[in-house]
């Protein structure tokens, strides 16, 4: 089920991706570049919105909640131990040395 939920995430990404930059600015007509962009409206000339844009909201609206739902499934995976249960030093092992007398180190 991750696997099938993760190539829907990649796949509504890509065309979310491509619906955005299907898209036509909200003041990129020709009168915009000379300054007749005021005239339009608070949604543009368009209206509230076309296809294009209800659809990429609707994308959106799928694309997060996959990543809602996908982050949820991810970070239930691991190890169920923490790190700091075992604190515990491993104590290192002394090597006696025989008692020698001499104050002459062992020369090669």
């Amino acid at each position: 089920m991750y696997e099938m939920l993760l190539i829907a995430y990649l796949i509504i990404a890509l065309v979310l991706i491509g619906f955005v930059m299907i898209q036509q600015g909200k003041g990129a007509d020709m009168g915009a570049s000379f300054g007749a962009g005021g005239s339009n409206t608070v949604f543009g000339s368009g209206g509230s919105g076309n296809f294009l844009t209800r659809t990429t909201a609707v994308l959106a609206v799928i694309f997060f909640v996959l990543c809602l739902i996908l982050g949820n499934l991810s970070s239930g995976v691991g190890e169920e131990s923490g790190e700091f249960e075992n604190l515990e030093t491993p104590v290192p092992e002394v090597q006696q040395q025989p008692a020698d007398d001499s104050d002459v180190p062992p020369g090669n």
